[in-house]
């Protein structure tokens, strides 16, 4: 699993836990439904400002964002 996938994992985890759909998150921290979902499979890149709003959004640290083991 590359870091990319294992980063959409820890997010989608997460964005779960809190019970939100990929629709809610996405409009919280401004990106599209698609963007969002093409980065929770690892296809997409993201930003460390974006990055940053979703570990906020998700009250989670983001080192366990970035948990990849």
């Amino acid at each position: 699993m590359s870091r990319l996938e294992a980063l959409g994992k820890n997010i989608k985890k997460y964005r779960k836990e809190k019970h939100l759909s990929q629709n809610k998150l996405a409009e919280m921290v401004d990106l599209s439904r698609e963007h969002l979902a093409c980065i929770e499979t690892g296809k997409e890149f993201i930003s460390l400002r974006k990055l940053f709003l979703i570990a906020d959004t998700l009250e989670v640290s983001l080192v366990k964002l970035i948990d990849f083991d």
